[in-house]
């Protein structure tokens, strides 16, 4: 997350000590042709005591894939039960529950790199330019860099040692409290690819669409964000940016603002790649936007023609309203991919305001950052 500055809740439950949630509902709601997997994921919060705004997150532990972890007992031609000296749980279930194993860590890459004795790891690690880094880790497991050498008889213990502990995740809350009391909504996007005719899935996306039925529990803990919430004053304009699963904080806000019955306008751009399978919660957005509740909706998806159109666009082309509703004190908010997306949204911010305010570049870059300074421009990007 970025400048909405997110803090743990002073709940009782932390990433130590997590709250054992029940899934009481779990269901696709990309289309059947979708190139991605988008999961309706509910918990029930029974008698937690976790209460939550909109604009909050749900932190989750995850459990490494136990078919992963039996390649890497395998490869490091150990049993589960193996102890390592100095640690106080058998290999296995460090290797499920208490190591990252899916992301290569820089020291495992640093102690890989003169054991393996491949060319092309060595030259890009010696070279140490980070983006080159990070093109060939592209697709590549820490498993995978040590297969770079299959025959290669590995450490256990020096493995363990460069791994670092398995994190918690953080997904945008994508229920509004009000809307569903005794309950946390996310909206989770499974990440699957196959590098080397392997499977590989993301940590803890396909630990939660795969592998907590329902009726089970996963540990949750949740994330205050402190300044990424619906305004206070039910009458200023709300201007939303959400592709794809950035689509989550935004259903809590239209929730939220609905049950508070507020007077302010609300205007949601998303996007996705197809309409016909990645139009996520379609039917409850068009409900909203033909109620009044959602005053405006500007879509992109960007394969649905020959030239791609993405969200920034859609504002350019919505350019002068925009600025209009900024001018009106409206608040502006974008979740999703920070690489990308965020800052192209940044970029046509700034457009948008020097196109129509008559202010020079300077100028227009002093009215961004004097929103943000009012926490009127709030990002929940990852």
């Amino acid at each position: 997350m970025d400048n909405a500055r997110p803090i743990l809740a002073k709940t009782g439950w932390t990433r130590n000590n997590p709250y054992h949630a029940t899934m009481t509902e779990n269901r696709v709601i990309s289309g059947p042709k979708s190139a991605h997997d988008i999961r309706h994921i509910v918990f029930e919060l029974a008698d937690s005591g976790i209460t939550y705004k909109a604009g909050d997150a749900l932190g989750v532990i995850p459990v490494n894939a136990p078919d992963l972890v039996e390649l890497w007992l395998k490869r490091l031609g150990v049993t589960a039960e193996t102890m390592i000296p100095g640690k106080d749980a058998p290999l296995g279930k460090l290797l499920s529950t208490g190591l990252e194993i899916v992301k290569p860590s820089k020291e495992l890459l640093r102690g890989l790199e003169p054991l393996i004795k491949n060319a092309e790891l060595s030259r890009v690690l010696r070279g140490g330019d980070q983006d080159a880094i990070d093109v060939y880790l592209w697709g590549k497991g820490a498993l995978d860099l040590m297969n770079l050498a299959p025959d290669l008889a590995l450490d256990p213990a020096q493995i363990i040692g460069w791994l670092k502990p398995l994190h918690h995740r953080a997904y945008s809350i994508s229920s509004s409290p009000k809307a569903h009391p005794g309950e946390i909504h996310l909206t989770v996007a499974a990440v699957r690819w196959t590098y080397h005719d392997r499977p590989h899935r993301g940590v803890c996306s396909t630990y939660l669409a795969d592998r907590v039925p329902i009726g089970e529990s996963a540990g949750v803990f949740l994330i205050s964000n402190r300044y990424f919430c619906v305004p206070d004053d039910d009458g200023a304009p709300m201007i939303m940016v959400g592709p794809g699963t950035g689509i989550a904080p935004f259903r809590a806000f239209l929730q939220e603002r609905r049950e508070r019955g507020a007077t302010g306008t609300n205007w949601l751009f998303f996007g996705d790649q197809h309409r016909e399978n990645d139009f996520l919660y379609e039917q409850e957005i068009m409900d909203m936007n033909a109620s009044g509740l959602l005053n405006r909706l500007d879509l992109a998806f960007s394969r649905d023609q020959d030239e791609k159109v993405y969200v920034q666009h859609r504002m350019e082309e919505n350019g002068k309203d925009l600025y209009g509703t900024l001018e009106e004190g409206g608040y502006f908010f974008v979740c999703g991919d920070a690489t990308h997306m965020a800052q192209d949204v940044e970029i046509a911010l700034h457009n948008i305001i020097k196109n129509h305010s008559g202010l020079d570049s300077d100028a227009a870059a002093e009215y961004v950052n004097h929103l943000k300074r009012e926490r009127r421009y709030v990002r929940d990007v990852y």
